[in-house]
């Protein structure tokens, strides 16, 4: 049963939201950065799947407290949070997670090395904004506009 408070969308109508392109793409966006930067602000702690410290330009660690692994903890929380924000509220997760990946091109343009590494974060970046654009029209709806 349902209240009358209690919205329901019939299965034609998910089907049809399912069907959008555009929602597709949102949604392929919203899991994937969801899910990727809670992954690797967790791999900060751990140092898996590559050694952290050694992406973190001389001059922030110089101007950052501590060492260059604490502060890669301190970059793990954030991607944390950032993950959970776009799971949550992506029209503002989205623009969080542009703005932090503009961050890291920042630093990394200042290490010589890794370029390569800036151009696929700033292909990235673009991935984030096109989700928050695309939350803006689908997120909160259960079909498309």
């Amino acid at each position: 049963m349902s209240s009358p408070t209690t919205t329901t969308t019939s299965a034609p109508a998910r089907r049809a939201a399912l069907a959008d392109p555009g929602y597709q793409a949102f949604v392929i966006l919203r899991i994937g950065f969801t899910v990727a930067p809670v992954l690797f602000g967790v791999d900060k702690f751990t140092n898996l799947l590559v050694d952290w410290p050694v992406y973190l330009a001389p001059w922030i660690n110089d101007i950052v407290p501590g060492s260059a692994q604490q502060a890669m903890y301190a970059v793990g929380v954030v991607e944390i949070v950032a993950g959970l924000a776009v799971a949550l509220a992506p029209r503002f997760g989205g623009w969080l997670v542009a703005g932090w990946l503009a961050g890291i091109i920042v630093n990394l343009l200042t290490i010589p090395g890794h370029y390569d590494i800036a151009l696929r974060d700033f292909g990235l970046l673009l991935g984030a904004v096109a989700l928050a654009r695309l939350a803006q029209h689908y997120h909160g709806t259960r079909r498309p506009h």
